[in-house]
């Protein structure tokens, strides 16, 4: 047998070979720049160079791809039909701001995307709420429509308005089962006038079958089928409407056996559908509490980036949660602020709208004070972090 023979360097080779059963000598089909022997048994006639497609073969393509085009516009639905410029009009996604600008840079895109599901979860007392109130607030400062589905029977109106949401214009419903509160959101989805939905939470959907049995009584994986079930149909709605659909949701000590010892890990309830089902996860933690004068007056949560399909994911954002007032925005502001030269700082003198303050805590509580400094400087930022 002869030897290989490499003449010169291959450039963009590749290879597919096959042979047969009865030892009859196997053809390599080589694409590249040039032919070259790769052994004895290989001769240049066994080797093809892919041509350069000719003006008349992709015409022919083109023919062909219209035709089936206009096939394909004959058997279908008006949204079902294929547009080569359906993602050339507008590439950015629509979103809506979470309310801290720490964990919208977090998220890469500037807030939560529209015409999308997000699932936000954590322990109890780890801050959904608070975040789910901030993002319709954000919603509504826009002049959109939005829902409250409250399966845990826990909305507090008076913590809303303090917050800043406008509870006259909110939606807030107390379906009695899980089936009727997903039906809910999918006919407010298709509607395509809400702009945001809050299900608070997945963990507090009860079906029917469990309401009407008497307690004892157990119903494995029900939950799990009916958020299935209901998803894919939630799923294929948002997709033709600009709706931001938030669940929130608890986590459980599931006891996981192993070969050495048993552990518990941390699982979300309503089973695997959501988090497949969901752009965006954001797990809540808290790490600590805030306290002014010896008295708790807040707390500090971690929020991780578990899951992000429009940036990429695995980022975190420290927030502080002042109680009763939601997050610290005003903190976060100055700093960012100063740091992108928004707002100057010369030793502890912060220069704002032509104003000199001395003082961290004293600029802060100016930014909470004048409403309209505070988004003007936001406005800004916004511009600057997300060139919107």
């Amino acid at each position: 047998m002869g030897r290989l023979s490499w003449a010169s360097p291959i450039q963009r080779l590749r290879f597919f070979s096959s042979l047969s059963q009865n030892g009859r000598r196997g053809v390599l089909a080589c694409s590249g720049y040039e032919k070259r022997y790769l052994s004895s048994l290989v001769e240049a006639s066994d080797c093809e160079i892919d041509e350069v497609p000719d003006d008349s073969k992709v015409a022919e393509k083109d023919t062909a791809l219209h035709l089936a085009l206009s096939q394909l516009a004959g058997d279908f639905d008006e949204d079902s039909k294929l547009s080569l410029q359906r993602f050339s009009r507008k590439r950015r996604v629509s979103v809506i701001s979470t309310g801290s600008l720490n964990l919208d840079l977090a998220l890469g895109v500037g807030g939560l995307p529209k015409g999308r599901m997000v699932e936000v979860y954590g322990k109890e007392a780890s801050g959904k709420t608070t975040l789910a109130l901030h993002i319709i607030k954000e919603a509504q400062k826009l002049g959109g429509y939005c829902a409250y589905l409250d399966a845990e029977n826990a909305m507090d109106p008076s913590l809303a308005e303090s917050i800043g949401v406008n509870t006259e214009e909110l939606l807030i419903s107390r379906p009695d089962s899980a089936e009727k509160m997903l039906s809910i959101v999918d006919v407010l989805t298709k509607s395509g006038s809400v702009d945001v939905i809050v299900v608070d939470s997945v963990a507090a959907l009860a079906p029917q079958c469990e309401l009407d049995a008497p307690v004892g009584e157990r119903y494995k994986d029900t939950q799990s089928r009916i958020m299935t079930q209901a998803l894919r149909k939630i799923h294929y709605s948002v997709g033709y409407s600009q709706t931001l659909i938030v669940f929130l949701n608890q986590v459980r000590s599931h006891v996981k056996s192993s070969m050495h010892f048993p552990h518990a890990e941390e699982v979300t309830c309503g089973g695997n559908a959501l988090p497949f089902h969901a752009a965006v996860r954001l797990k809540m933690i808290r790490t600590g509490l805030i306290k002014t004068d010896d008295k708790i007056s807040g707390l500090n949560v971690c929020v991780q980036v578990v899951k992000n399909k429009l940036a990429p994911g695995k980022k975190k954002s420290e927030l502080g949660i002042h109680f009763g007032h939601g997050f610290y925005v005003e903190r976060e502001v100055l700093e960012l602020a100063c740091e992108h030269g928004v707002i100057l700082r010369e030793g502890t003198s912060y220069f704002i709208e032509g104003e000199v303050i001395e003082g961290k805590d004293a600029a802060e509580k100016y930014l909470v004070e004048n409403k309209e400094v505070l988004d003007t400087v936001v406005a800004i930022l916004r511009n600057q972090l997300f060139k919107m």
